[in-house]
């Protein structure tokens, strides 16, 4: 069979509807989907990587590379929400992939989003291991210095402790161990921890950017484009386009919404608001809080600062408010983590079902539901990313890693509207083909701005997925070799989406 060969709707339709304890529970409102996005959107890129645009691409215009981060993550949102409420089954775009491009391309997908969910909580996990020093710090309590950074990156604290190279970062192991335990129980009880630290986090965004508005000192936007210096990636418009490529990983989350279609109790309406949703409002209150960010303090200041909103944050003079900024934070990290984490397992989870990877992957637990066993993997896997990488490094590994998914689902849903223009869809994406392609021309553009390096680890990472699929996937795919699994185990073999190859 052909390395392209697709799923046919029927399959998708009758895998969304199944139940029982081998499946998945739903148990996800809109409301719940909705914080599931901002739960996943604010974190790290907003906290700690606009400082580090702004100190070594935009300076104060980060806010521009934030509105063209949006406009190519609008793109891809208005086609991630088609698919959603169009294939309400677990996986994302690996899953939207398998019913439009075939499965080779289905696994690339599935194994680059790796890159985005497990390697995005290895680098909120690392953020959040550096504003718990300052917290401690801030109650004269210091941890051993050869257990709170990796051995190629040091930690500088706000009251002059400096953390040179140490043996590994435990505290961004412990918590990437909590929350792996936390999601094990169960979708509904991590959902309810999730809306909680939201509403945390929502809160001291907007605290930030009202009580830091009046302190804005002018002098710290001039220049506010700073010419560049030669190199395409340092200032100018060239580093404004850097600094969006950058900080394009603070906007993903909307598309982890859609890993949990077969979790929603209403995926046909829920996706949408879902991904949308958290979408717009996020996109405002990043603008507000880099503009506010950027004023209070000097863009260079924030150079190797991986904690820059607690840095701006302290020349305010709201002294009594640091300790609750930083504990807010470390909030609303938690809840990026818990929704990256979730979002990965479950790709894996249907890259299990359909035989592209062991069984291991796709087993549910009786009792709680939730496929336990992929939790318990990638709470080792991202342990030791977020142990050991330093973070400017994993920021750029999941940018390049998001946007190549978003260009191939903004493909999916124009190979979509070709072959089949009569499947109902809930929820349209306009002006087809004009906003896939600008959302795939976006996205390209922003690869393109990223550092050499991130390309030849993207490059790495695809060859070693390559291998996998070789070895174990295609021999072993349920759609390619029906003949070894009983028939209530595989899928059906498509016959409504002619070949494309």
């Amino acid at each position: 069979m052909s390395l392209f060969i697709r799923k046919s709707m029927a399959s998708l339709t009758k895998e969304a509807e199944e139940t029982g304890e081998h499946t998945l529970k739903r148990t996800l409102s809109s409301r719940s989907l909705l914080a599931l996005g901002i739960g996943a959107i604010i974190g790290a890129g907003l906290f700690s990587l606009t400082g580090i645009a702004a100190a070594e691409n935009a300076g104060p215009a980060v806010t521009i590379s934030f509105i063209l981060a949006a406009v190519g993550c609008a793109f891809a949102g208005l086609c991630y929400a088609e698919f959603a409420s169009m294939i309400p089954v677990a996986g994302s775009a690996y899953t939207y992939s398998y019913a439009t491009m075939g499965e080779f391309i289905a696994w690339i997908i599935g194994w680059d989003l790796v890159l985005e969910y497990a390697v995005g909580a290895a680098t909120v996990a690392v953020s959040w291991s550096r504003y718990l020093l300052e917290l401690l710090s801030s109650f004269g309590i210091h941890l051993p210095k050869m257990l709170v950074s990796s051995p190629w990156e040091s930690v500088s604290l706000s009251d002059g402790t400096i953390y040179e190279s140490g043996i590994l970062n435990l505290p961004a192991i412990f918590i990437v161990v909590l929350l792996s335990a936390i999601l094990i129980r169960g979708t509904q009880e991590s959902s309810r921890i999730n809306n909680i630290l939201v509403v945390v986090k929502v809160f001291v965004v907007i605290m930030f950017i009202l009580l830091g508005w009046s302190h804005i000192d002018p002098a710290n936007y001039d220049p506010y484009i700073p010419a560049n210096t030669g190199k395409f990636e340092n200032f100018g418009w060239t580093g404004i386009a850097t600094g969006a490529a950058v900080v394009f990983f603070a906007f993903i989350g909307f598309d982890a919404v859609s890993t949990a279609a077969q979790e929603a109790k209403n995926p046909k309406k829920g996706m949408p608001i879902g991904i949308l949703g958290s979408l717009v409002v996020c996109t405002i209150l990043y603008i507000l809080f880099a503009h506010v960010m950027t004023g209070l303090v000097n863009y260079k200041e924030f150079a190797g600062d991986a904690k820059p909103a607690a840095t701006a944050f302290a020349v305010t003079g709201y002294d009594f408010l640091q300790t609750a900024l930083i504990i807010a934070i470390l909030a609303g990290y938690t809840s990026v983590m818990l929704v990256m984490l979730l979002g990965q397992s479950r790709v894996f989870y249907s890259m299990s079902k359909d035989g592209l990877l062991p069984k291991f992957f796709g087993q549910i637990h009786k009792k709680f539901r939730t496929p336990f066993k992929t939790n318990m993997f990638f709470m080792v896997f991202v342990s030791i990313f977020a142990g050991f990488v330093p973070i400017s490094d994993l920021g750029h590994m999941v940018s390049i890693g998001t946007l190549f998914a978003f260009v191939l689902v903004c493909i999916g849903v124009m190979v979509m509207r070709k072959k089949m223009p009569d499947l109902k869809r809930s929820f349209r994406t306009p002006l087809v083909p004009f906003v896939p392609i600008m959302g795939i021309l976006v996205c390209v553009y922003l690869m393109y701005a990223l550092p050499i390096e991130s390309w030849l680890r993207l490059a790495i990472w695809l060859a070693i997925g390559f291998i996998i699929y070789f070895v174990y996937g295609k021999s072993n795919s349920k759609m390619r070799n029906p003949d070894k699994y009983p028939p209530d185990d595989k899928h059906e073999i498509p016959e409504d989406i002619p070949p494309m190859i």
